[in-house]
């Protein structure tokens, strides 16, 4: 049975996976109820507030679901939230089996809903693919356990580290290829973020730009220390619904603020980290408030060597082309001050690799402090 509960397993994160970027601050679920090897009934949490995925798997089986198998990525919630508790109606369906990938983490369920079950007697199997269903929604783990959002710093650069060339000229170091993947990203993630440095040089849109054209786009988020962002940014003037949000110090001036709110932009001030630099663990924590989920780093040298040096990152997601661009003007793709001796560098596990075309995309997590661990997308 082993072999089967994995292939159904893989079959519901498929399931789960079509409403990536829709969910949050909900996780991604999927449901699949199998009934003597036939499955019977499926469903998907498709948008945060709307129906769960075993809410839709049992109304789909119907009859069929009593004396069945129920599949699911995340342990179901046992109390009441924006919907019913899902566990009343698994035990009212007449389902005699569950497998579950992984307990959830919210304190309001976290193994309250398996309990219910088995005292129900449901038998339970819990840890199918694990550490996938972990990594599967690794932004809402770590959101659900540290009100903060899970952050990716993505960076393109030349097979010798540089990001432009020595007279700025970045277009186009990757191909459009990878390109592609990068607004992948964007359709499933909360939010993306850059400096200011990014948007008087580059004047980026942040957008989704899928072929079929049906990507969301994430909300676009600025540091900015003293607001010199220019009210005629693409970010403001292009036809998109998603927030713009700067990040921004006591230290901006005022008129600026009122500027920018009579245009629709939502300005947060955060404590400085000297230099009129922003606070960027204050600042996850007030994103947090606004229950954004995961963030997707897309700056420059300063704010990639920044949040690198603030502890903020959870993943890197490193693109790679075959190109050198050599000169020692041109900007590496972390800047900052770096570590003084190798062994302090920052190290990063459980590395994936992919190709697309000639490019390389490497991609890791950054390594854990070894004591007092809140959070892996592993467990501590």
């Amino acid at each position: 049975m082993d072999t089967k509960d994995r292939e159904y397993m893989k079959k519901v994160f498929r399931l789960a996976g079509k409403a990536k970027g829709r969910t949050s601050p909900n996780p991604l679920v999927g449901a699949i109820i199998v009934k003597d090897d036939t499955i019977v009934g499926q469903g998907y949490h498709e948008k945060y507030g709307a129906a769960h995925a075993e809410i839709k798997a049992l109304k789909e089986a119907g009859e069929k679901a009593r004396g069945g198998t129920l599949y699911l990525n995340l342990e179901p919630c046992c109390h009441q939230g924006q919907t019913p508790p899902c566990t009343a109606e698994i035990i009212s369906a007449g389902i005699t089996r569950v497998v579950v990938a992984t307990k959830d983490p919210n304190p309001l369920v976290n193994g309250r809903g398996i309990r219910e079950l088995q005292k129900n007697k449901i038998e339970v199997k819990t840890g199918v693919l694990e550490n996938a269903g972990k990594k599967f929604n690794e932004y809402f783990f770590k959101y659900i356990r540290t009100k903060t959002p899970f952050a990716i710093l993505k960076m393109g650069m030349s097979l010798d580290g540089k990001m432009a060339t020595k007279t700025g000229d970045s277009r186009w170091i990757t191909s459009e290829l990878l390109r592609g993947f990068v607004h992948e990203l964007r359709n499933e993630i909360d939010s993306t973020l850059v400096g200011i440095g990014t948007v008087i040089r580059d004047n980026p849109r942040l957008t989704t730009r899928l072929k079929d054209g049906k990507g969301r786009d994430p909300k676009r988020i600025v540091v900015d220390s003293l607001l010199r962002i220019p009210l005629q940014a693409r970010i403001f003037t292009q036809q998109s619904d998603a927030e713009n949000i700067i990040i921004t110090t006591t230290n901006a001036p005022v008129a600026r603020v009122k500027k920018l709110e009579e245009i629709g932009a939502r300005v947060i001030f955060i404590k400085t980290a000297g230099k009129n630099m922003v606070d960027l663990e204050s600042m996850l924590i007030e994103l947090g408030k606004l229950q954004i989920t995961s963030i997707l780093i897309e700056g420059g040298p300063g704010i990639n060597g920044s949040a690198i040096q603030s502890g903020i990152v959870d993943k890197v997601i490193m693109f790679i082309a075959p190109k050198i661009i050599g000169g020692f003007s041109a900007p590496s793709a972390i800047g900052g001050e770096g570590v003084a001796r190798v062994d302090d560098a920052i190290k990063l596990h459980d590395i994936k690799t992919k190709r697309f075309g000639n490019d390389l995309m490497i991609e890791g997590y950054v390594e854990e402090p070894p004591q007092n661990c809140i959070w892996t997308p592993f467990g501590c």
